[in-house]
């Protein structure tokens, strides 16, 4: 059977992500026969003639399409992600009668709405190597399942985890486009964020892939693919039990110098552990405190406080590493003497980048969509499909937006709204910039490096 692999995403901020999730997918299939070809609409230039050339191609018996996000969860400027889906759906249809199958992340959170809206034939909801397969086994036989959309009780271990099936031409686009390269190194998250979904997709506990097998990774795409930065698309990279650990001194005992990126939360960090990151490449890290003072912290499921975020800023711009934080206003136990004490709170970060979001989008399936039910904010049999957001009854939203619009003008390190700065980071990187470009946002940072690119006239 041909499989045809379609990734949906259209974001590109703050930089394009390659779609290593549809490549995981790909991998299992690959390996259980499959003839499996991926297309990334992205990568195509959002090209509905591309898509039906390699539709014709290839003609698919049976075609997925992975959803990443619904929205960009930007309040100040949503952009909603599923009408795309609903087109390459449509388009697909014109050629081919291959059963239309959803997955992702997106998908799984809101699975009913999205398969109704899109109009597709079936839906897998959680890992999409397992469920994939099964339908793929059963359709092969000629026979298809009665209900549309596909559950699985349980999660791949963690040595069933697969490497990716990195497509070079997909994997072209990204690297013109940023040169970032992604990794996972383990699914799971066993923190309780009230606003998070991530324990409901990945499952609350953690499943780390071998180190060996992840470097085996990062090594073919630094040799085969020419990688020149690597992203670990991890929900956050520093666990507890430190698996990253493990990954950093198997990349250190190769001999891997590398730049890179991922996403960390403010605790654990030692002179010793940032030394090891130095020493293989560290370049950049995102840090997710997302809420701005001790009282919002605590109402937002977190176990640090902001001395934490202050002291793990300024131990890695002590070393050279560049940070950036992700802040909401808005959020549970929030007011108005909140909003100002967070303020200055991001004000008091040095040598460093915040990127700023205005209320919190609410998901199902998370203690923040019960507490927005308590509240009245969301009735308790409210459709989620259409954004809703929360901002705390204690402030209001004309008197936030000014508030924040106003303290943040003009400072070129605090960037509000989050997505201000888009077509900016896109351009540079089209001029040739890799990596995480909001670096060159620090105060005295210098410019990111750019590689040399062919000019065609």
């Amino acid at each position: 059977m041909n499989i045809l692999l379609i990734s949906a995403n259209i974001a590109n901020t703050p930089y394009s992500v390659y779609p290593l999730g549809l490549s995981m997918v790909a991998a299992s299939l690959h390996q259980a026969g499959y003839q499996v070809r991926q297309f990334d609409f992205l990568a195509s230039g959002k090209s509905k003639e591309a898509l039906l050339k390699e539709m014709r191609e290839f003609v698919p018996d049976v075609i997925g399409i992975s959803i990443r996000n619904i929205d960009n969860v930007n309040l100040l400027n949503e952009q909603r992600y599923i009408d795309a889906v609903g087109e390459i759906v449509r388009e697909v249809r014109t050629v081919s009668a291959a059963k239309i199958v959803l997955g992702g992340s997106g998908f799984s959170i809101m699975p009913e709405e999205i398969l109704q809206q899109t109009g597709a034939d079936y839906g897998v909801v959680g890992e999409g190597e397992v469920l994939l397969l099964d339908f793929l086994e059963q359709a092969s036989k000629g026979t298809y399942p009665g209900e549309k959309i596909l559950r699985s009780q349980t999660l791949l271990s963690a040595s069933h985890i697969p490497s990716a099936l990195y497509d070079s031409r997909i994997m072209d686009f990204y690297l013109e486009n940023g040169n970032v390269a992604s990794v996972q190194t383990k699914r799971g998250c066993i923190h309780s964020c009230t606003y998070c979904s991530y324990p409901f997709l990945e499952g609350n506990q953690l499943r780390p892939r071998d180190a060996k097998t992840v470097v085996d990774d990062i090594e073919i795409l630094l040799h085969k693919h020419k990688a020149k930065y690597i992203f670990f698309t991890d929900s956050l990279f520093n666990d507890d039990q430190g698996n990253y650990i493990s990954v950093l001194k198997e990349m250190k005992k190769r001999g891997i110098v590398v730049p890179w990126t991922a996403f960390f939360k403010p605790q654990g960090f030692t002179k010793e552990t940032v030394s090891l990151m130095l020493k293989t490449g560290l370049k950049a890290v995102e840090i997710g405190a997302d809420a701005t003072t001790d009282i919002t912290l605590k109402k937002l499921g977190k176990t640090f406080s902001f001395r934490d975020v202050i002291a793990c800023n300024d131990l890695l711009t002590g070393h050279g590493i560049s940070v950036a934080h992700y802040f909401m206003f808005g959020c549970p136990g929030e007011t108005k003497d909140t909003v100002l004490e967070g303020i200055a709170n991001i004000k008091s970060l040095k040598k460093t980048v915040s990127f700023i979001f205005m209320g919190i989008r609410i998901l199902p399936h998370t203690p923040l969509a019960r507490l927005a039910q308590e509240q009245d904010i969301i009735s308790f049999d409210q459709n989620l499909f259409k954004s809703v957001y929360y901002i705390s009854p204690s402030i209001e939203r004309a008197w936030l937006e000014e508030t924040l619009t106003e303290v943040f003008r003009g400072i070129r390190n605090c960037v509000f709204p989050p997505d201000a700065l888009g077509s900016s980071l896109a351009f540079l990187h089209k001029l040739g910039y890799s990596g995480s470009l909001w670096e060159m946002l620090i105060p005295g940072k210098r410019k990111g490096n750019r590689k040399r690119k062919n000019v065609t006239k």
